[in-house]
């Protein structure tokens, strides 16, 4: 199973969603990957305590490998770094998958991600791909390499006007690269049920037929300790309102898809 968390918007939350999903999938026994494709490099400091930068190896040096002929390139199992979770591992991001990003492109290496993930098809039993905020060659490869697509969104109305154009976006992905590839749903994060707007605007994508997830996670405090300290919440505090409806999605997610 290869889900990427993608939304062209920043400030979202993919980057705490794919990290708290990929957290509980390895708590409760699952093989799991976490792949940062953000030159931001937000999953990999959440999950690992440490800047891709002060990483030997990178997903920049995966990408780099692929426009360079070498007669003994590393194997993608190099680079992936333990984290100090059981079951979960990373790719991690570096800043210079900035400065790769036009080399790759042109050379149209757009593929080579997809082929990556499928040769640890045996060594995962799921694998979370977090994105840039942006409909770039890093996004488009995480598209064509995942089977699932879960879309952030954080009940606002600029987050929902920017939400149409981008399901015509995995729909063009899916209709020229991917054809398995599925949209599980869209993930409403920072919910505060109190609000009057919130409730509207979830209310309107859900009488509109978009696939809106529930639980719905809801806004706290809480989540930028968690940032601080690299511990999901699942780590952090297990029985938290927010850890209980991470959890619960999850859940969710691995009933009706299997992973």
């Amino acid at each position: 199973m290869r889900r990427v968390v993608f939304n062209q918007k920043g400030g979202v939350g993919k980057s705490t969603i794919t990290c708290n999903l990929a957290a509980i999938s390895a708590h409760q026994g699952k093989r799991t990957l976490v792949v940062d494709l953000d030159p931001q490099g937000n999953s990999t400091q959440y999950l690992l305590g440490i800047s891709g930068e002060n990483l030997e190896t990178t997903l920049a040096d995966f990408f780099d490998q692929t426009l360079n002929f070498k007669l003994n390139p590393k194997k993608i199992e190099e680079f992936i770094v333990a984290s100090p979770f059981p079951n979960l591992h990373v790719m991690p991001s570096h800043p210079g998958l900035e400065d790769l990003q036009g080399k790759l492109e042109s050379r149209y290496k757009i593929y080579k991600l997809r082929d990556a993930l499928a040769e640890l098809a045996d060594d995962y039993d799921v694998i979370y791909i977090d994105t840039p905020p942006a409909l770039n060659f890093y996004t488009r490869s995480a598209l064509i390499a995942a089977n699932s697509c879960l879309i952030p969104f954080d009940c606002d109305e600029f987050s929902r006007r920017a939400l149409y154009s981008l399901m015509e976006n995995v729909q063009e992905i899916q209709a020229d690269h991917n054809r398995d590839l599925s949209v599980e749903g869209i993930v409403v994060n920072q919910f505060q049920a109190r609000a009057g707007l919130p409730q509207k605007v979830v209310q309107e994508l859900i009488d509109e037929g978009l696939p809106v997830l529930a639980p719905y996670l809801s806004a706290s405090v809480k989540i930028k300790e968690s940032h601080e300290q690299s511990r999901p919440m699942i780590h952090l505090d297990p029985k938290h309102k927010l850890a209980q409806e991470y959890v619960a999605l999850h859940d969710r997610l691995a009933r009706t898809y299997g992973a």
